[in-house]
């Protein structure tokens, strides 16, 4: 649990703080990506059916500028949507890495919310289920941009 907690808390600095001194960013930022990653394969299926109070994003800061002034190279990209139809090259589609980024961000903000003001089941839950149809995809997505850029 604590290196979920400690991964969470390497990437969701960079939406909260704008100026995150940190010589390697973009590989520090990589790691734990990977880390959150390796998490969700950790984790079992936990199940909390308490009814708790709804995480309150409005009290966030500006997370997009902040991953701006800490990422200043991280731009929109392109992706096909179906990469197995490989005669097809009208399904391409602009995406964002600062977008990408500050979901991530977001999604973990709850998911560490979660468990320190609900329970740890209702935290590891959202966190599974986030993860899964969220984001699990902006994480390749932006893994990817990384290594195309480097």
């Amino acid at each position: 649990m604590t290196e979920l907690i400690s991964a969470i808390d390497e990437i969701i600095k960079y939406g909260m703080e704008s100026n995150v001194k940190n010589e390697n960013k973009e590989k520090s930022l990589e790691r734990n990506l990977v880390k959150i990653y390796l998490q969700y394969f950790e984790i079992a299926d936990p199940f909390d059916s308490n009814d708790y109070p709804k995480f309150d994003k409005s009290k966030l800061p500006d997370i997009r500028k902040n991953i701006i002034r800490n990422f200043s190279s991280c731009g929109f990209y392109k992706i096909a949507y179906n990469i197995k139809a490989i005669d097809n090259t009208e399904d391409l589609a602009i995406e964002d890495a600062v977008d990408d980024l500050s979901d991530i961000i977001l999604d973990l903000t709850e998911t560490k919310w979660r468990i320190e003001n609900n329970s740890l089941s209702d935290g590891l839950w959202f966190f599974k289920f986030i993860f899964e149809s969220h984001t699990q995809q902006h994480i390749l997505n932006l893994l990817n941009y990384m290594k195309q850029n480097s």
